[in-house]
Parts: C-alpha cells; structure tokens; sequence
C-alpha cells in the first residue's frame, strides 16, 4: 500500500516538475506502437500517421534504434524483442500515469459490474486504442478458457479487430468450441459473426459452428429451419456457451444495420432507445423498450452467464454502455479512457 502511495506521489512530482519528460515518453510510446501495428513502415507513412514531420520523426526513429527498440530495413521499420517488451511495461506505466486504475474502480461502482479494464487513449481521436482494446480483450479472453469451453462471439468491427488481434496459440489442445453468438448483420463479410468465430477458433486452435441465417429471422422460418441437422447442431450448442464475448451497439446503429427505416429508427429515438442486443432495444436504465426478432444468445441466458465480455469504443457509446451494464453484473466491460470518461460524467 505504502509502494502504491509513494508512486502516485512520484508521478505527480513528475508532473509538476519534469513535465516535459513524461511528455516526451508518451510521443516516444505512441511512435513505438504505431511502429508495431503498421510494421514494416517507413519514415514518410510514420510521420503522416502522427501528424508529425519528418525531421522530428527522423530524429525520433534514430533514438529509438540507438536505444535497440527498432529495426531499420529496406522495407521499413520493424520493432525488435526488446522494443516489444517496452511497449507493455510502458503501457502499465501509463496507465498508471494517468489515474486509469482510480477510473476503472469508479466504473465498476457506478455501473456495478464485474471488473472495468480501460486503455489509454480516445479511440474517437487514434485508431490504435481500438487495436489496443483488440489486444487486451483477447488477452483477457484466453484467461477463462478451460478445457472444453464453449465461447460465443457477436460481429461488428470491435470483434473482429479482437480476433485479429488474438495471438494464435495451437500449443494448448483444450478442444474449444467457438459459436456465433447471433445470425448474419449488415453486409461486410469481415465483420459477420460467423466469420470472426471462425477467425478465433483458428487462433485458439479449437474447432467452431456456423449460424447460416441472417439475425432478423422470424420466430416462424427458425423452426422450419430447425429440422435441418446442421442447423439444429449450431443453435444447440448456442445453448452450450459459457463465455460470451460481445460488442455494444448503439440502438439507432443497430438498427440501420438491421435495415430499419429512417422512421422506425426516430421511433425508437423517441422512446430512448439507445441501446440493442439479445433480441431487444433498451433505454439507459436497461428497461425494455422495443422486442426484436433475433437468433442466438436470448436475454434470459445472457442473464444467466458468469463469464461476459463486452467490449466498446467511443464516446457516443456511453448510454448504451450504462443500459447493457444493468443487464448482468458479472459483465467485464474493456473499454477506451475517452469512453470511460464520458460515463463517469
């Protein structure tokens, strides 16, 4: 306790009176990450991406190879082992730097959950803190998993920057089943949950099922297609999930995905949609505002599981935060400081 107090007072003390040095070592921690997430990437596309010129960026890059941080070859720049190692113990300095795990203990409170995990960083303003996210929700993930899970995973562009992000592990043969946890949405392929549960099955070295049928199915056609075999096998084990991974989405961007109306959509506004998932919209206070056809994971099991992740980005996403975190207080919520912030308001 006395270690923790006497760092919080060292920080400060930086602040005040080296200010410059702890501004340096986050430009120098930005320009590393970036490094790593774009590698191999030359000086001209680095100094583009941070909106820096290129004389600084030349004098940046040559300190951190000095220091063996990075690798410079004809196709770009590279981050080394060491550079890697770096990477992660300034990530926990920073996070410490800016008061992240005081804000994470106030999100818990305020939205009573599980566990709040915050990255540094406005994902509105910098599109590596969704890679970030990406990185810990995965981490995180493989922590749970024991032999035989069962893990559901939703689409959206958050997922399937998680399973990008996953580092594939085949050593372990724990004979995971991932499933999507909800029917096709939207057009980008990429971003189906069945593509993104295949994905992580892959990483995870286990095997999946696929949902072959667009999420707005109605009640009707599901049981006529429940007599196909194949059909009946992947809706089983959507029964069977015991981790479910999922994104937040916002109600009136769920909705367009869905291919509602601009008239339906303002409707729901009306009624303080803001948030959809497990078959229903939601105001901020998690109360049902509007029923929805919808396969997968119901609102009756998610209620039911122990192990949830939700994960989200963005500052406009905090009402549909709040309204899901009323759902299930076991939730682990992984989200961006920019977010957290905004909640806390």
């Amino acid at each position: 306790m006395r270690e923790d107090f006497d760092l919080e007072k060292l920080f400060d003390l930086q602040k005040k009176i080296i200010p410059e040095l702890i501004n340096t070592l986050i430009e120098r921690y930005n320009i590393l990450r970036l490094i790593y997430f774009h590698q191999p990437i030359g000086r001209r596309n680095l100094s583009a991406a941070l909106g820096m010129g290129e004389r600084v960026i030349r004098g940046e890059v040559n300190f951190l190879k000095e220091q063996g941080f990075i690798e410079i070859k004809a196709e770009g720049m590279n981050t080394t082992e060491l550079g890697e190692n770096t990477l992660e113990t300034l990530k926990h300095f920073i996070h410490r730097f800016k008061g992240l795990t005081s804000i994470e203990d106030q999100i818990e409170k305020r939205l009573n959950i599980k566990k709040a995990i915050i990255v540094p960083g406005n994902a509105n303003e910098d599109p590596m803190v969704l890679r970030e996210i990406g990185k810990v929700t995965s981490a995180y993930l493989k922590s749970l998993l024991r032999p035989n899970t069962v893990v559901g995973v939703t689409g959206g562009r958050t997922m399937a920057t998680i399973a990008e992000e996953m580092v594939e592990d085949t050593t372990k043969k724990m004979n995971i089943t991932v499933i999507p946890a909800r029917g096709g949405l939207g057009k980008d392929v990429e971003k189906q949950a069945n593509t993104i549960a295949a994905s992580l099955a892959k990483k995870l070295g286990g095997s999946y099922k696929l949902l072959y049928m667009p999420d707005h199915i109605s009640k009707d056609i599901l049981t006529s297609l429940y007599e196909d075999p194949h059909i009946r096998d992947a809706m089983d084990f959507v029964q069977k999930i015991e981790v479910l991974l999922f994104g937040i989405g916002r109600a009136d961007k769920m909705a367009s995905r869905r291919g509602l109306s601009q008239d339906k959509i303002e409707e729901l506004i009306q009624h303080s949609a803001v948030a959809e998932a497990f078959g229903y919209y939601f105001n901020k206070n998690g109360e049902i505002v509007e029923e929805i056809n919808t396969i997968g994971v119901s609102l009756n099991h998610y209620k039911e599981l122990k192990h949830i992740i939700g994960a989200a980005t963005g500052v406009e996403k905090a009402e549909a935060v709040m309204a899901i975190s009323k759902l299930n207080p076991n939730m682990v919520l992984v989200i961006d400081e920019g977010l957290a912030i905004e909640i806390l308001k």
